[in-house]
């Protein structure tokens, strides 16, 4: 396999290809990762998510937003509200803001209402969302994950078959030969607590070790609470696609399982803090005794 590697969304990614990338596909997944940065970061004062910060309105997102709109109005509907993309004010207020302060500026701040706040609507010229007041958006839920797809189609068109996408805690694969993935022990990171094979899926992983700056603070937010989650460690989800599997890692911190096989086919493990572990069936076996 060939690698290429680069730092963006304020993340490691290395692209694996069995063949080298041309120049063009690495321009053309250049383009890609900034066109979603200057739309979604609320770190960069460009974007448009940064103009929605600013003040109410009617914002134009690209096409690719409406399958994630799609999935944060289902979460936030089986969480009971505890996922919603617009926790990044109750972020914002514990510190993980867009200077990176880490300095709490008070308490933990429950998120706007989803439903009450945002509408959108699609037509043949992208995406509309509107805002009922000035809100702080934050699609961390599920944001990378639709990238890591949006990057794996841009492969596929350009006639790559064996891939691996890899953006820190979210994969996705595509090969004969299946790719083994150790699964990051949440309170060490040199050990792991098990191996997922992974093969023609996305593996995604959240943990409230990832993004922790402070004595019970970290980014896996109760946007009910603006809290952050002091009952579940880590997760990791295997799905057909990265976004899904990325917004159920997510959800998996707030709801059962059996909530979201209602609605959604994956696999899962899922740590505690007090280091109990469930999973599904399928994934039986993958944990170390």
């Amino acid at each position: 396999m060939h690698t290429l590697g680069f730092e963006a969304i304020g993340t490691q990614w290395s692209l694996s290809t069995a063949v080298p990338l041309d120049p063009d596909t690495q321009a053309a997944v250049a383009d890609l990762v900034d066109s979603y940065d200057r739309t979604y970061s609320r770190f960069r004062s460009d974007s448009t998510v940064a103009r929605m910060a600013e003040a109410a309105g009617s914002f134009e997102l690209p096409a690719s937003a409406a399958p994630l709109l799609t999935l944060f109005d289902t979460l936030q509907r089986l969480t009971g509200g505890a996922v919603n993309p617009l926790v990044g004010r109750s972020l914002e207020v514990l510190g993980y803001d867009a200077a990176y302060s880490f300095q709490p500026s008070g308490p933990p701040a429950p998120a706007a209402a989803w439903v009450e706040t945002v509408s959108w609507t699609a037509d043949a010229r992208g995406i509309t969302l509107t805002t009922a007041a000035p809100v702080t958006f934050d699609i961390g839920a599920a944001g990378k994950g639709q990238l890591v797809d949006l990057v794996s189609a841009l492969l596929a068109d350009a006639g790559h078959r064996e891939y691996v996408v890899d953006a820190g805690s979210d994969l996705r694969h595509a090969g004969a030969a299946p790719l083994r993935v150790a699964l990051e022990h949440p309170y060490d990171t040199t050990r792991a607590i098990g191996v997922v094979s992974l093969s023609d899926r996305a593996l995604c992983a959240s943990a409230a070790n990832r993004r922790h700056w402070g004595d019970g603070l970290h980014h896996v937010l109760d946007a009910r609470t603006g809290s952050p989650v002091d009952t579940v460690a880590a997760t990791w989800v295997l799905a057909a696609d990265a976004m899904t599997a990325d917004g159920l890692a997510t959800a998996l911190f707030f709801t059962e399982p059996r909530e979201l096989v209602r609605e959604f086919a994956f696999d899962y493990v899922r740590m505690f803090t007090d280091g109990r572990a469930d999973y599904s069936p399928a994934m039986a076996g993958v944990l170390f005794p």
